[in-house]
């Protein structure tokens, strides 16, 4: 009994730095994102309306990368 509470306690713990990792990693991201592009803005306003358009498309990769983390720490929990 001892041994699959162990294995339990494993694959939580597993899942938990997955997410946090894959979730941490996407808000850098998406911190490093913004501000970059708030930086060029202020460097040069005419030509912040043509980057809007990477901005959300970078936004989005970043953001779908931490949502695929936390489905793989989903996986772990309820699938493993």
């Amino acid at each position: 009994m001892e041994v699959e509470a162990a294995t339990q306690l494993g694959k939580f713990i597993g899942a938990g730095i997955a997410a946090t990792v894959a979730l941490a990693g996407a808000g850098i991201a998406i911190g490093n994102i913004f501000g970059s592009y708030l930086t060029a803005a202020m460097r040069n306003p005419s030509a912040a309306q043509g980057q809007f358009a990477n901005l959300l498309l970078g936004f989005a990769l970043a953001e779908a990368t931490g949502l695929f983390g936390l489905v793989v720490a989903l996986i772990l929990i309820f699938v493993v």
